[in-house]
């Protein structure tokens, strides 16, 4: 009987917790900077992409550098910056399957950093770093993903799987909202 019990809980749960939503068919030859945006939520350890009419498409699990989710302080801190960005380029990557770089530091981002280090919060010959972008995991790695085991060094990462979805997906102008 408690069995049963804990059965029909679980799939109650399951029930509760998926969408069962049929997702619309993406045309991504169609698609322009402006038909989708990426809001990566750091507390969530989610990517989350939406269209142009505010319609949530679909959901990935990311990862992150530090364990700390706060806000990118200085070149080589691992952690992820926050604030909006843009992809401003895409390519196949030897390691990461694909890389989606997107434009940090933005004019937003060294006000930040220019107005931390004024107030010492950051060393004073510290550097605002750059390269950050969404990426895949090593080959075989995609475990670090479902173990929400933050690894890089302030990139956002997702199984390869979904980073070849992504990157056929986004065209290079795609908005990317990150915010703890």
């Amino acid at each position: 009987m408690k069995r049963a019990l804990y059965w029909i809980l679980f799939l109650a749960g399951i029930t509760l917790t998926t969408s069962f939503r049929k997702h619309r068919v993406i045309d991504s030859a169609k698609a322009d900077k402006d038909t989708y945006s990426v809001y990566i939520i750091k507390s969530e350890y989610e990517l989350k992409i939406y269209d142009q009419d505010g319609e949530w498409l679909a959901s990935y699990p990311v990862v992150f550098g530090s364990k700390d989710l706060g806000d990118k302080l200085y070149q080589g801190d691992r952690r992820t910056p926050e604030g909006v960005f843009h992809i401003t380029g895409k390519r196949k990557h030897a390691k990461w399957e694909r890389f989606m770089l997107i434009d940090y530091p933005t004019a937003e981002s060294y006000a930040k950093f220019n107005q931390r280090k004024a107030l010492g919060l950051i060393p004073a010959n510290a550097k605002i770093g750059g390269e950050i972008g969404i990426h895949g995991t090593v080959p075989y790695d995609d475990y670090a993903i479902d173990q929400y085991r933050n690894w890089t060094e302030g990139c956002i990462s997702t199984k390869n799987k979904y980073v070849q979805e992504l990157f056929e997906m986004l065209p290079v102008g795609t908005r990317v909202e990150i915010r703890r």
